[in-house]
């Protein structure tokens, strides 16, 4: 089957296994191998065996999954780097330049603000945070003629705000603006923003798409063949690209990614149901919820609502503290999107960089990655912590 026929005929699942990748007509491989080399023979002067020449510029392993990850979320070209925040550099790079702007969303991933107020900002780059669930904010803060990005996530983290997608992207057309979609938490089986307007997608293939806590990596998606060629330009010109062994896991967690989303979204429903009854739980945070501000919007565009979720206690940070604490199935660390659960403490851990800020968060609240154990496990868990 062609990569055409992968990508507008088959369905999610088997272009997750397929897409990107033909099995070897030397050996019959059905997985990529791990291309463990640096540099290519080439057959004369010039002569590029394949179109390889170097492994910053390219790499069989990593072409894979560059194929893969475009098929799935239904762009012309994919590309992928060593981290999450290496795609974002590279990105900015390569479509703004000094005294450019950005519409940013008012509740990012704390890394993604410190790069952009930390390091854009001093090469020039401006921002303006706005939440990405109100249009008229977002429009407000477009300054029209300078604004290059706008730059959302949905759901955003940690607060699970929903932008809608389709909405954003007309917004930024109009105003001359790319739209960025970071659909990290979605992952690209539960939510295709390309498809609904989107011009660049934006993962930490670190979390979902790995899905198993063993390799960081970051990925973009692009729609548009000319912002494509400035962006492989970039790619290696600035070289943060993956080895072929992070290419490799990456790869491997990616055609395992619709069953286990499945599972990640059946959990956190489980979770929320609990959660939801619980006298010590002041608020529970999940787009799942109809009470969400943003449940109709997602609706729409997701296939499912996820398996993150955030709550906020009612005995405020040092409860919070105490249940991140106590946990024992749900482990307390940073990331998220593994096949375990983990708990953090967004305030003092992941949003830390932003204290102090517009994007400061709660510091009642507790984030949860839910993982794909038994589910009633889970909610013991939980249950004691809270309890005690």
């Amino acid at each position: 089957m062609s990569e055409q026929q992968h990508r507008h005929k088959s369905g999610f699942e088997t272009r997750a296994i397929h897409a990107g990748y033909e099995p070897d007509p030397t050996t019959g491989a059905v997985i990529p191998p791990i291309y463990a080399t640096s540099t290519y023979k080439q057959d004369g002067v010039g002569g590029l065996r394949g179109g390889y020449e170097y492994s910053r510029s390219g790499n069989p392993t990593r072409t894979a999954l560059e194929g893969a990850l475009a098929a799935l979320e239904e762009g012309e070209r994919g590309f992928a780097f060593a981290s999450g925040l290496a795609a974002e550099d590279t990105l900015v790079r390569s479509v703004l330049k000094p005294g450019d702007h950005v519409v940013f969303p008012n509740d990012a991933y704390g890394g993604t603000w410190r790069l952009f107020d930390k390091v854009q900002r001093v090469w020039g780059i401006d921002y303006t945070p706005a939440p990405v669930s109100d249009l008229e904010k977002v429009a407000a803060a477009i300054r029209p003629g300078t604004t290059k990005l706008v730059w959302v996530e949905t759901p955003t983290n940690p607060l699970l705000n929903i932008g809608d997608i389709e909405a954003l992207a007309a917004l930024a057309h109009d105003a001359g603006a790319l739209l960025v979609v970071d659909n990290t938490f979605a992952s690209p089986y539960l939510q295709q923003p390309l498809a609904l307007g989107a011009d660049v997608v934006v993962h930490s293939t670190t979390k979902y798409v790995g899905g198993h806590s063993d390799v960081v990596g970051g990925a973009l998606v692009v729609k548009d063949l000319e912002v494509a060629e400035q962006v492989g330009f970039h790619q290696n010109a600035m070289g943060a690209v993956p080895g072929p062994f992070d290419a490799f896991l990456t790869h491997r967690g990616l055609k395992t990614l619709a069953v286990r989303m499945d599972r990640h979204c059946d959990n956190a429903e489980r979770v929320v149901e609990f959660l939801s009854a619980h006298p010590s739980v002041g608020e529970v945070i999940y787009p799942g919820l109809e009470s969400h501000p943003g449940h109709e919007v997602a609706s729409r565009q997701m296939k499912r609502y996820g398996g993150m979720v955030s709550f906020r206690v009612t005995g405020g940070e040092a409860q919070a503290l105490a249940v991140c604490d106590r946990t024992e199935v749900f482990t307390l660390g940073e990331s998220l999107g593994g096949v375990e659960s983990l708990i953090e403490h967004p305030g003092r851990m992941t949003h830390a960089s932003v204290a102090g800020t517009d994007l400061e968060v709660p510091a009642d609240l507790v984030r949860l990655s839910v993982g794909i154990e038994t589910a009633h496990d889970l909610v013991a868990d939980l249950e004691r912590a809270l309890e005690g």
